[in-house]
């Protein structure tokens, strides 16, 4: 028999072919198929389970790994700024020239009347104190400066305040071509900055003309009217533009070129764009740096436009560095200040108070199980009892009966000075540091060491103990080198849990820790919920993740996962 065939002899013939199953089909497809059957209906009866947990867990942490170095609210909410700063060098420079200035003004303008501009303003803020006010506060001021480009057109022609005049003027000539690429991007732009699609037909496409010799003011323009027609629910056309068309045009009508290409245009508008570019010696000075400054003095600090420059990536490393207490600069990698470095603190007294808890934990535990374990049936179930009692009882109320008792006027320092153990001018204080948080945290989790060692004993045979005592062994050689070898995988078992879970408490450390016995948790909580960093808190989060991963790597290394066990 030789690839699914088989030869068959008779009457000196020699015949060969494949075995076919009962319907004609050869019997290694037919099999082939049944194996894939089986599996696609193993895989059925667990897809539920796999859609469960790639829903709430592996997508919160794909979730959370994304978090941690996204950055694009800054190229989104100033994209002409980032690519203009790029080319500023502040170790030649001291403030970046008028483009940068320029091209964040009309970014700026643009984010204001999106609200954005504050959002920017916090991210910044983690990096660069005080950034968030800069931000607020000049959003407030920006219509001042495109407002005297407004009043200047106005003064000149009072048809620069007529909404239809407007629309005219940038649709071009008609029957002419539409920029419907400039459109595009406009409502890309737009989109990314507000989080909307920015979907539906806002009956305004700029001409291709106005657009080649205005480019600047046909795009403000066009951005008006999708955040008019879109976000505002408004017609355009009914009213003048933003003021930050009127700087776009100014600033056009001063550029040589410009004026030649006016001078050829034939289109709607043309005659007044002419007059404008003739009167352009009495506009306002086109000076975005000073107009800036004299909004708020803040945007003379070049460290602000630093910020701007270092991070307009999409994507950052920042947050992990910050979680180290490091930080970008222009430079590279920098340490931050003495007085700002706190998280690789917080890691460290994570792991050790963790590692103190565990080991609390075993001491207290090993040998309550054991006596669970050792007593008559009847009894260890009645005592288990009080062991699972914690869990029946509120984690809050357990954490704040602790603050209750270890407090200098509590039940513990009470009857520690009526025994005449301290005196009473010298109570302990016990709360509100490592060690409160230490004895708290021992209590809520001793029963997830005590059911592991508990569960494990219990297949232990008492006959092993005696058997080494009817040899000459004394109760601790028989307990140290028979019983205890044999109760290690529930140490194991139950040390994973301990550690993991306190690890990760925040509630506890945050009840009764105080400033010394906080872990780096609380910080995650906190920058989650209450700083609202939360590509911080991810990053935070995920290095954790990868400490106690790597902790898990090293204990299978040394003591063998396949060694821990819950009982059996």
């Amino acid at each position: 028999m030789s690839d699914g065939a088989t030869t068959m002899s008779g009457q000196g013939a020699e015949e060969t072919g494949p075995i076919l199953a009962s319907d004609g089909t050869p019997l290694k497809k037919r099999l082939a198929r049944s194996l894939r059957m089986q599996k696609l209906r193993a895989l059925m009866l667990i897809a539920p389970l796999l859609i469960f947990v790639l829903v709430t867990f592996i997508a919160p942490i794909a979730d959370m790994l994304f978090r941690s170095v996204e950055n694009q609210i800054v190229s989104h909410t100033l994209p002409d700024t980032v690519n203009a700063v790029a080319d500023w060098d502040p170790k030649t420079e001291d403030l970046p020239p008028e483009s940068v200035y320029q091209a964040l003004y009309f970014d700026l303008f643009l984010a204001a009347e999106a609200k954005e501009h504050t959002k920017l303003g916090t991210r910044l803020n983690y990096e660069q104190v005080g950034i968030s006010s800069l931000f607020r506060t000049s959003g407030r001021k920006l219509d001042d400066i495109g407002e005297v480009y407004e009043k200047w057109l106005v003064g000149l022609d009072p048809v620069w305040k007529d909404g239809a005049f407007w629309i005219d003027l940038m649709r071009g000539a008609e029957n002419a071509a539409a920029d419907t690429a400039l459109l595009a991007d406009q409502r890309a732009r737009l989109a990314a900055l507000t989080d909307d699609p920015m979907k539906g037909d806002i009956g305004f496409v700029p001409g291709s003309e106005i657009a080649r010799i205005l480019p600047l003011t046909a795009g403000e323009y066009t951005a008006y009217a999708i955040f008019t027609v879109i976000d505002k629910n408004r017609e355009i056309g009914k009213r003048a533009p933003w003021e930050a068309v009127y700087a776009a045009l100014a600033v056009e009508l001063g550029d040589p070129d410009v004026q030649n290409a006016i001078a050829s245009y034939q289109g709607p508008g043309a005659d007044e764009l002419r007059a404008a570019a003739a009167a352009i010696g009495t506009a306002p000075a086109r000076d975005f740096q000073a107009a800036l400054i004299k909004a708020d003095k803040d945007w003379g600090n070049p460290d602000n436009i630093e910020a701007i420059k270092v991070y307009g990536a999409k994507y950052t490393t920042g947050y992990y560095l910050n979680a180290v207490d490091l930080q970008k600069t222009l430079d590279g990698v920098a340490q931050r200040p003495e007085n700002q470095q706190i998280y690789v603190m917080l890691f460290g007294r994570t792991l050790f108070m963790s590692l103190m808890i565990t080991f609390s934990c075993i001491l207290l535990g090993y040998p309550i199980a054991w006596i669970l374990a050792n007593l008559p049936l009847r009894t260890s179930n009645l005592l288990m009892i009080l062991v699972l009692l914690p869990f029946w009882t509120s984690l809050l109320v357990r954490t704040s009966a602790w603050k209750v008792m270890l407090q200098q006027q509590g039940v513990i320092n009470d009857a520690l000075v009526w025994l005449g153990v301290i005196d009473d001018a010298s109570r302990l204080i016990m709360i509100n540091n490592q060690f409160g948080t230490i004895v708290a945290m021992t209590h809520i989790l001793l029963p997830f060491m005590i059911l592991p060692l508990y569960s494990v004993m219990q297949t232990i045979p008492p006959s092993y103990v005696r058997a080494a005592k009817s040899l000459g062994a004394t109760n601790w050689t028989a307990f140290w080198r028979v019983y205890f070898p044999q109760s290690i995988p529930g140490i194991g078992a139950g040390s994973i849990l301990v550690f993991i879970l306190a690890i990760g408490y925040y509630i506890t450390p945050e009840i009764v820790g105080g400033t010394t016995g906080t872990f780096i948790s609380n910080r995650i909580a906190f920058h989650i919920s209450s700083s609202l960093n939360w590509g911080l808190g991810a990053a935070l989060g995920t290095i954790l993740l990868a400490a106690v991963l790597a902790l898990y790597w090293t204990y299978d290394r040394i003591v063998g996962i396949d060694n821990v066990k819950l009982g059996g």
